[in-house]
């Protein structure tokens, strides 16, 4: 029994969003996903995804993304990411698949660990950062403490978060993200959402007053997702 992660599956077997538009790398990223996937994880494994899984506007679209991730190997924990927009309710995603957990508010467990999480937003100092974006960021910092605080409740203190957007800018500068995941003593955050010409001098994992950063984007782990090592 093994933790891996991966996020931004970018999937659309619909047909209307082929990622090969964002260069050759991306031509038949689904089965290079897959194939790495079959290569590495069993179904006793556990997968997390922060977010960004199918280019899908609705759930009818969408269910056929998920329907792929779902028949892959392993058990799947799933975060939001800013281009879900198929995302419906929590109850109802929750009572749709056997072999998937979708976190909203809530928490999920890996033996002893407690997985948290939220989608996150663009850090506040991003250009053009504004009210509607002060709304977005400050309602993520409320679900990030929500899910948190049900997992403490519950009795864990191993805790696992999963993000899609960086909890930091582009100089790692410490946040409000941070500072919650600080709090609360969490060991390890699992984000994704970086591509392309932004990986190019990205420090994918790093350590900072006890928490352990790991960039997941698949394109960035080409496509193979990385085992999360636990003490």
């Amino acid at each position: 029994m093994a933790l891996y992660a991966i996020s931004d599956l970018h999937l659309d077997f619909s047909g209307d969003k082929p990622m090969n538009v964002f260069g050759q790398f991306w031509d038949k990223h689904d089965e290079k996903i897959k194939n790495n996937w079959l290569n590495h994880i069993k179904d006793e494994d556990t997968v997390l995804i922060a977010g960004d899984i199918s280019w899908s506007i609705n759930i009818e679209d969408g269910k056929k993304d998920l329907d792929w991730v779902h028949e892959l190997p392993g058990r799947k924990i799933i975060s939001k990411g800013n281009h879900d927009y198929w995302w419906t309710s929590i109850n109802k995603l929750n009572n749709m698949y056997e072999k998937i957990s979708f976190i909203q508010n809530n928490f999920f467990t890996y033996k002893d660990y407690a997985i948290c999480g939220t989608r996150g937003w663009i850090s506040r100092d991003f250009d053009g950062f504004d009210e509607h974006d002060d709304k977005i960021y400050n309602r993520e910092i409320l679900r990030l403490k929500l899910s948190l605080d049900s997992a403490v409740k519950a009795g864990y203190n191993k805790i696992i978060v999963m993000i899609h957007y960086p909890p930091f800018n582009d100089k790692y500068e410490d946040s409000e993200f941070t500072d919650v995941v600080e709090s609360y003593g969490v060991e390890k955050v699992i984000y994704g959402h970086i591509h392309g010409p932004a990986l190019k001098n990205v420090n994918g994992y790093f350590v900072k007053n006890n928490v352990e950063y790991i960039l997941t984007s698949c394109d960035y782990l080409n496509f193979e997702p990385i085992e999360i090592k636990l003490v």
